[in-house]
């Protein structure tokens, strides 16, 4: 069966995953690098990690199996989890794939240059109910085609 875990340090879609996983019957794993409440089911656990900056990065990355779900905001970690057959979303909804991350991880590098030469001073635009809509979506979506192919 499919697992998701989920990058959890900052997600805003947790009540969410929760409830389309739980839908199912997937377990899912929050990773974070402090404590966190989580429901007190059993398919559901949480793995606090300690050590350096990407840990829960390289924790999923090590973990998560061809046909697994991710979701996440970070690209890197989408890159890394494509690369082992491990779809990846983030929590507003984008599907990340072969197709895409190359040009997410060069708008990422350009996004960053353009940070550090001042140009750009605003951070992302605020999460927005359209973004849960199409999260909650996409999600249902990943798991269907991962329990198709399971």
């Amino acid at each position: 069966m499919p697992e998701v875990f989920v990058d959890a340090d900052g997600c805003p879609v947790k009540k969410e995953i929760y409830r389309v996983a739980g839908r199912h019957g997937l377990d899912v794993t929050l990773v974070s690098n402090s404590r966190m409440q989580v429901p007190d089911e059993r398919w559901i656990r949480l793995v606090v990690v300690s050590g350096g900056f990407d840990a829960a990065d390289d924790w999923i990355v090590e973990r998560a199996a061809a046909g697994d779900v991710v979701v996440t905001a970070d690209i890197p970690l989408a890159d890394r989890c494509l690369k082992k057959g491990v779809r990846a979303l983030t929590p507003t909804g984008k599907v990340f794939t072969q197709d895409s991350i190359g040009e997410a991880m060069a708008s990422r590098e350009l996004l960053s240059y353009l940070r550090e030469m001042g140009t750009i001073t605003g951070g992302p635009a605020p999460f927005s109910p359209k973004d849960r809509s199409r999260f909650l979506h996409e999600l249902d979506q990943l798991i269907k085609d991962a329990l198709k192919r399971a």
